[in-house]
């Protein structure tokens, strides 16, 4: 009886060492600040209703930072500041937007200026004309269509409002907008992906694919540093097509939005933050239905008339941007630090609640939480609001850079090695179902532990697979654990990412809450851990990118 206890003891060991102490006395207390006396949606409104849009660079951008870092200040965060990064490039902003079919019938018009697009000349009235033009995913298939376009309507634009694309399809929607992840969409996310054959992403002649299912591939393999450069060759050839439009004397650009419908604008990209781009003449996209309708009576030679004015800014006073930085520190191990981060500014079309002002608000009233408990924390608690996160994660790239290690030489800072972990929320307003391990295997039973106590509130999922799109790859690109959290879509994607429905009524409080009291268990326990998150093997350099 002795040597078979001895022996399941023995056989049970490994698993007892992996399980690391959750002090379920601390997470009681978070749940009960948390859920009874929550303020993450005053961090919301704040952010959203009052200081959105926050277009990195723009007065909305620079006063919701100036208001989370007072904010930290008033809760007892030390080393609060402003931390500049950059250049980043010329902000923008919209202050008015109007736009009318006026004959043969009225109708008001739902749609919004593309961002850094210029004003109009006042109001800009008249009949447009069809100039249907195709984007391409590829530089040189982009390239191909804009000569082709260029060449067909050289000389004949003076003047004139164009139509840019052909007639929207809109589709009865056979499946409700809103979504919440089930057990089997939980299940395959558990799941390892097959095996792919690696994707040489350093081959110079490397194109994605116009066909769809071959793009994905591609693009869900590619590394940020190659998406940064696919990208910045996709800039050049619409700052091209940009100039040409100007030179030609386009008075107005319209687009239908890429997608969505009843009301929903999902605005393609036109101009940019660079200044040495140019900009295209004033842009403006609509809802696809008040799209068509306007296609429609051009095409059947209806006599008609629009009228539309734009307003907007260029900001140039300054070419950088900050990230809000605040910290609780330490105790026995201050000098080692836990971050937690979500990216502070959004799109032109959005006020910006589900993508970002959510996860700043989680992050802000985990800080806030953790204060208010005054709870023992070894290492530091250091909070950041990222900006330039939608230009490709440049604020929290340009941090990562700084403090720990440039990816392009993998030379690292003393910083590196004091860096404990990384936690993101940036998947809209959905509560938390899980972590993404970004292939960190070691930290499987570490999480599986710090999630258990959450588990009867739908969050116990492990998945081994990358997620991208978002700031903890800039902490992932240099060996650092960073990981965002698996999250209920919601209505993410369908009408409220980078949409003009990107609104405070969108999120959703329970589901914040929740996330919460997640974020500020897990760093609490990283933060007293007796050793620091387990670490993947260091990366490669990689090549230097344009920004």
């Amino acid at each position: 009886m002795k040597r078979t206890l001895t022996v399941f003891l023995l056989s049970i060991a490994p698993t007892l060492w992996a399980q690391d102490k959750v002090d379920r006395e601390v997470i009681h207390r978070i749940k009960q600040e948390v859920f009874d006396h929550t303020e993450v949606m005053d961090h919301l409104f704040q952010l959203v209703e009052v200081h959105g849009p926050r277009i990195t660079g723009s007065p909305g951008f620079d006063g919701s930072a100036k208001w989370a870092a007072s904010r930290l200040e008033d809760w007892g965060a030390k080393n609060v500041k402003l931390e500049k990064w950059g250049p980043f490039g010329q902000g923008w902003s919209r202050s008015y937007f109007s736009a009318h079919l006026v004959e043969p019938q009225y109708e008001m018009l739902i749609g919004v200026p593309l961002g850094w697009s210029p004003s109009t000349d006042g109001v800009v009235s008249g009949q447009p004309i069809i100039t249907p033009f195709e984007r391409k995913s590829t530089r040189k298939q982009f390239q191909q269509a804009v000569d082709e376009f260029i060449e067909k309507h050289r000389g004949k634009l003076r003047g004139q409002i164009i139509l840019i694309s052909d007639l929207q399809d809109v589709n009865v929607q056979a499946e409700a907008a809103m979504k919440r992840l089930s057990g089997d969409d939980l299940s395959d996310q558990a799941k390892a992906p097959e095996p792919r054959v690696p994707i040489d992403f350093t081959d110079p002649d490397l194109e994605i694919p116009e066909n769809a299912q071959k793009r994905n591939r591609i693009l869900s393999q590619a590394p940020m540093w190659w998406l940064r450069k696919w990208s910045a060759g996709l800039r050049e050839v619409q700052g091209g097509f940009n100039k040409f439009l100007t030179s030609e004397g386009v008075r107005l650009v319209i687009h239908p939005a890429a997608q969505g419908d009843g009301g929903t604008v999902f605005p393609p990209r036109s101009g940019d933050r660079h200044l040495e781009h140019p900009a295209p003449p004033p842009s403006i996209a609509l809802t696809p239905e008040h799209y068509n309708r306007i296609f429609r009576l051009v095409e059947k030679k209806v006599s008609m008339k629009i009228e539309v004015e734009v307003k907007t800014a260029f900001h140039r006073d300054t070419l950088d941007s900050v990230n809000v930085i605040g910290e609780i520190p330490g105790g026995a191990k201050k000098d080692e630090v836990v971050m937690i981060g979500a990216h502070l500014d959004s799109t032109a079309a959005a006020l910006g609640a589900t993508d970002n002002g959510a996860g700043c608000a989680v992050m802000l009233e985990v800080m806030r939480v953790l204060a208010k408990l005054d709870l023992k924390l070894d290492r530091t608690v250091r909070i950041a609001l990222w900006g330039g996160e939608e230009q490709g994660l440049l604020g929290s790239h340009a941090y990562v850079k700084e403090h720990f290690a440039d990816p392009t030489t993998m030379n690292l800072t003393g910083e590196h090695g004091k860096f404990a972990a990384y936690f993101n929320v940036d998947n809209g307003t959905g509560k938390i179902r899980g972590v993404y391990l970004q292939e960190n295997d070691m930290v499987r039973p570490i999480f599986r532990s710090w999630l258990e106590p959450f588990n009867d509130m739908g969050a116990a999922t492990l998945s081994i697979r990358n997620t991208g799109g978002t700031d903890h790859l800039s902490f992932d690109e240099v060996g650092l654990p960073g990981f965002q959290f698996i999250q209920d879509p919601v209505e993410y994607s369908t009408r409220t990412h980078h949409s003009n429905m990107d609104s405070y009524d969108r999120a959703q409080a329970g589901d914040l809450m929740q996330a919460v009291a997640i974020v500020a268990s897990f760093v609490y326990h990283a933060a007293n851990r007796e050793e620091k998150l387990p670490r993947k093997p260091l990366p490669k350099s990689r090549p230097a990118v344009p920004e």
